[in-house]
């Protein structure tokens, strides 16, 4: 009888309204502890599902960057040789490049022996003689490769020779390197040369090793001296060869017949 009259003065009257109160206010802590736990489960859970999406898009977003980048490179150089490249390629066939985006993973500490290697391999179709460039110009090319990666030599290594020519005027020679934190020599050319302090060299295409039209590197320096046939003529590498840690490996280049090229996006579509 007395929880009725109980449960009849509450529900007619809020007679016990602030005792209700009260223990609201006094469990509310304890309540607050309980659901802690959980609480702590999907903040954590939202922390890292936010940051694993957040890399993802940096990633992309960093590769895009890197491959517009590169693209955007070689205007300079078909923007001067485009009658040339007409003649030279006719209308016959359009050049698609495709590419690869790489890491860095280790640095060769040998001071005669400029090389690193990168977290790409014969399991991403990476291939020897493959060329190497980042956002700026040319690195290098792939000497060696493993299934889950590979090794690149690049353009300062003694050993290494890489095809050029002067966009200015299309003259054709062989750029070497000459060890760490030396510039590239351009070799056999004479002192009547058409060469100037701040021409730009980029790939010839000679060797098929690399792209026609990537940046290689600027002339800075060129000397004259007596009793010798031969210019010493300075290039500064183009590419940042000390600080690049993402890389572009070019693809071989697709030929697309221009009379089946609607039939051929058709088909891809």
């Amino acid at each position: 009888m007395a929880s009725l009259i109980l449960f009849f003065l509450d529900s007619r009257l809020n007679y016990f309204s602030p005792v209700r109160s009260v223990l609201s206010t006094i469990v509310y802590p304890i309540q607050t502890i309980a659901s802690l736990p959980s609480d702590a489960s999907y903040w954590i859970h939202d922390f890292f599902k936010d940051r694993k999406q957040l890399r993802e898009k940096n990633t992309i977003l960093e590769a895009g960057k890197l491959l517009n980048s590169v693209r955007l490179q070689k205007l300079e150089a078909l923007e001067r040789e485009n009658m040339r490249l007409r003649e030279l390629l006719g209308s016959s066939f359009r050049l698609r490049e495709r590419v690869l985006v790489a890491e860095l993973l280790t640095i060769d500490l040998d001071p005669f022996s400029q090389q690193v290697v990168i977290n790409k391999g014969k399991r991403y179709g990476v291939f020897v003689g493959q060329s190497v460039l980042d956002e700026t110009g040319v690195m290098g090319q792939v000497t060696e490769v493993s299934k889950f990666s590979s090794r690149v030599v690049l353009l300062t290594d003694p050993s290494h020779g890489i095809p050029v020519q002067i966009n200015r005027n299309g003259l054709r020679a062989v750029a070497t390197g000459r060890g760490l934190g030396n510039d590239l020599q351009l070799e056999h050319l004479p002192h009547n040369a058409d060469v100037r302090v701040g021409d730009l060299l980029v790939t010839s295409g000679l060797g098929g090793r690399f792209p026609i039209g990537y940046p290689v590197g600027t002339v800075v320096s060129i000397n004259y001296p007596k009793g010798k046939s031969f210019a010493e003529i300075a290039v500064k590498p183009a590419a940042h060869l000390a600080t690049s840690r993402e890389v572009l490996l070019v693809l071989p280049e697709r030929r697309l017949d221009t009379k089946n090229e609607s039939t051929f996006s058709e088909e891809n579509q």
